[in-house]
């Protein structure tokens, strides 16, 4: 790679960096996306509204906060050339506040959490906390929805001294999810009751009064922000690489794609990493119900719908498993990945991925187009495998797809790491499908 094409790589790979540093809740990451949408004349839809839509313009629509679907109308009707589809999810492994989450112990506040997803919960200890999301508050109209962001590091959860736990180093830390998980909040005050100090804190960041609070949806993140390391400052480290790093390719391909011939469509779904079952899910009507809106306002019947879901190919971008040197045990013969050599087509014989040989070898000739290189990647068969939106969307609307991802190292860690080069090939390959 040239000297100019590193730079440019370098300058995309810092874009990331200040897409996630300003996305620390799957709320944050839509409300981000919505601002770069909108300065390049996106028009915002209301699903319970009527939909003009005019050929050649682009347009965005938010189910529950944290999905968003953004679409451009191509030069040709969905019946002649399909859509363009790439898939990713806004939300990242870790943890999220209880309802009532403050309370007292110990001359201490602490503040109650639950695991979502599968974390590394080891990499929450020692670690500068806060927590981000959306609070729910009285108006004249029933209730307002707010985003909240505590940007000073308010919780920490210490780590328990060596001298007490011996065994740390042989057998790893391991936390009890509901006793040892607590975060510290702050020291009590006399006459302060614990819950109403939380929520005053959060009143005062979201510029509200804390009576007016009715509910919240609250995660914890790491105040630290994304980072370049190692020589020639060839990688990248911040937390929710996993799947924020997909999210903000695919959002740069869409940006960056004028005139498309064909529909192109950028969904990222919320609830990802606990099943995608729900309404803002990938398994849940979303993606469907804009493609049919899509269809209907270009008068396609129920044929040419058929025929324009035929025609579509789907790319789903989530992160792929580096090739981690120190735990060769852990990666299957040819099978090792390399940060900085190219994105991941991922392939699994339960269909935990939804690639074939038919939409890999797509994909292929898309990287190819783009000048891009790629790599192929399968589970260890005695490790149970993950899985994506790839295989539930590609049910759901009965499209050719493939699972596909930048290699990173400690996937769901609170701090993840990744290559510069791969976020610039992945950006190029999914903007090389928009172009098809």
């Amino acid at each position: 790679m040239t000297d100019r094409a590193f730079k440019q790589a370098h300058s995309q790979a810092q874009d990331l960096l200040d897409f996630i540093d300003a996305s620390p809740s799957p709320w944050h990451a839509v409300d981000t996306a919505v601002q770069r949408l909108s300065k390049q004349g996106y028009s915002a839809l209301d699903e319970s509204q009527a939909w003009q839509l005019k050929a050649g313009l682009g347009y965005y629509v938010v189910r529950g906060g944290a999905s968003i679907i953004a679409f451009h109308l191509g030069q040709k009707k969905p019946n002649e050339s399909g859509f363009r589809l790439v898939g990713a999810h806004t939300d990242s492994p870790g943890l999220r506040l209880k309802p009532k989450a403050a309370y007292a112990t110990d001359d201490l506040i602490r503040i109650g959490v639950e695991v979502y997803g599968g974390p590394i919960l080891a990499t929450f200890t020692d670690r500068d906390l806060s927590v981000a999301g959306r609070i729910s508050l009285r108006s004249k109209n029933g209730f307002d929805l707010r985003l909240v962001k505590l940007d000073q590091p308010m919780l920490r959860l210490p780590n328990l001294a060596i001298h007490m736990n011996r065994e740390v180093n042989d057998k790893g830390l391991l936390l009890n999810k509901q006793t040892e998980l607590p975060l510290i909040f702050g020291q009590c005050e006399a006459g302060v009751d614990a819950e109403q100090a939380f929520l005053s804190q959060l009143a005062q960041s979201a510029n509200a009064n804390a009576a007016d609070m009715l509910s919240f949806e609250l995660n914890v993140f790491d105040t630290q922000k994304g980072s370049f390391w190692g020589a020639k400052q060839a990688f990248i480290a911040n937390s929710q690489l996993d799947n924020l790093a997909s999210c903000h390719a695919a959002l740069s391909a869409l940006l960056a794609t004028e005139k498309p011939m064909a529909t192109t469509v950028c969904a990222l779904f919320d609830h990802e990493e606990v099943g995608s079952e729900s309404a803002t899910g990938a398994s849940g009507s979303f993606l469907s119900d804009v493609l049919q809106r899509i269809s209907s306002s270009q008068q396609l019947d129920d044929d040419a719908r058929l025929q324009a879901m035929a025609r579509s190919f789907l790319v789903s971008a989530d992160m792929a498993h580096a090739y981690h040197p120190n735990h060769p045990s852990a990666y299957e013969p040819c099978h090792h990945v390399l940060v900085n050599h190219g994105p991941v087509i991922k392939t699994n014989a339960n269909h935990r991925y939804a690639s074939n040989a038919e939409s890999s070898a797509r994909f292929m000739q898309l990287c190819e187009a783009a000048g891009v290189p790629y790599q192929q990647y399968a589970h260890r068969s005695d490790l149970g495998c993950g899985s994506t939106i790839g295989p539930i969307v590609a049910a759901n609307l009965g499209v050719p797809s493939v699972d596909v991802g930048s290699p990173m190292w400690a996937m769901h860690s609170l701090r993840e790491s990744a290559g510069v080069l791969d976020h610039a090939y992945m950006i190029a390959v999914l903007s090389a499908l928009y172009r098809s």
